[in-house]
């Protein structure tokens, strides 16, 4: 499937991805509970804005104001009859921003999860789920998205239903979960479980990889364990800016630039593909990340002890798959790497 991220990817030894959608919208007066998504038609130039600083900052890659833009998600707010609406909106402004960038800019469609337990433990089918992300999907092709970006996905079940509805819209896709429970997603997803799952699926992702999850140094030691399976497919990070803080009223993240830059170097030489931020990344953030990637050379695979060094300590001694002799392990595979 000829697309415009694979063809960027046949170029380019990385990509640089977006930062948070959230934070910057905080920052321009969205309220608590309130949905991004009706921003899209609501207030426009904010999402133009938010957009514009992505691809100013120098991203090759942003998604787009979309993530809770399904139907499960907008019921929430009487609003489950406007998805194709605001994902398609949400995604004709992306591309409206994209094109008059002067250069190569990948549109992604973000897609979030439904928010729902699948079955037997909730009330969610597969063919529920599936119907779910299909009707995201179609309207954010009719909008102009390149792609479709799954993304803060906890449950492998949830995934492989993604996966399902980008194939049933036509539609290439990245695909991220979110390590943020010792290692593993919520509902106990391992990143050697996820690689199995990636490599067995009908419609594989373009890339797959982590995002958010508690900091970018759990996220990295995430990376570790992708690479130390040996996949074909290009990994995507996109890490967390570092760790939130209550301030004044507001959720701060108190990772700064040079950090930011500091991870995005460790996750390119842990073979990252596409690497981003999540929460609390802004474009000066972006700015920081894509001058260290251009200006410093690529390194050996950094071990875990490089990464805590750099980056903080990690907030488990475990990686997850709950056998702590991988670590040294993987530690010297960085060294030799």
């Amino acid at each position: 499937m000829t697309n415009a991220l694979s063809k960027l990817l046949a170029t380019r030894d990385w990509l640089l991805a977006d930062g948070a959608t959230g934070t910057n919208l905080f920052n321009m007066g969205l309220e608590a509970g309130e949905p991004p998504e009706f921003w899209n038609v609501d207030r426009p130039d904010n999402i133009r804005t938010l957009y514009k600083g992505a691809v100013e900052a120098g991203s090759d890659i942003f998604l787009t104001n979309t993530f809770g833009g399904n139907a499960s998600r907008l019921k929430l707010h009487q609003a489950q009859g406007r998805v194709h609406e605001l994902n398609r909106v949400g995604a004709s402004i992306a591309r409206e921003i994209a094109d008059a960038s002067g250069r190569q800019i990948v549109v992604a469609g973000s897609v979030g999860p439904t928010g729902e337990i699948f079955e037997p433990l909730g009330t969610l089918t597969h063919s529920a789920a599936v119907e779910m992300f299909h009707e995201q999907a179609e309207g954010l092709k009719a909008g102009g998205a390149d792609i479709l970006w799954v993304e803060t996905i906890s449950a492998p079940e949830e995934y492989r239903a993604a996966a399902e509805a980008a194939k049933l819209a036509g539609m290439a896709w990245c695909g991220t979960m979110s390590f943020d429970t010792a290692g593993r997603t919520m509902m106990g997803t391992t990143s050697a479980d996820m690689v199995t799952m990636v490599e067995k699926l009908d419609h594989p992702p373009l890339a797959f990889g982590a995002n958010c999850g508690v900091g970018a140094s759990d996220l990295l030691r995430t990376m570790l364990g992708f690479a130390a399976q040996g996949s074909a497919i290009p990994l995507i990070a996109k890490g967390n800016a570092g760790i939130p803080k209550y301030h004044d009223g507001h959720i701060h993240y108190d990772g700064t630039p040079t950090l930011m830059a500091e991870y995005a170097v460790l996750a390119r030489d842990a073979g990252v593909r596409i690497i981003g931020g999540c929460c609390g990344t802004m474009p000066d953030h972006l700015r920081a990340m894509r001058a260290a990637l251009e200006s410093r050379p690529t390194g050996p695979r950094p071990s875990l002890e490089t990464i805590s060094t750099a980056l903080g300590g990690f907030s488990s001694t475990s990686d997850g798959t709950g056998d702590d002799a991988n670590a040294p392990k993987r530690e010297r595979r960085g060294k030799r790497g």
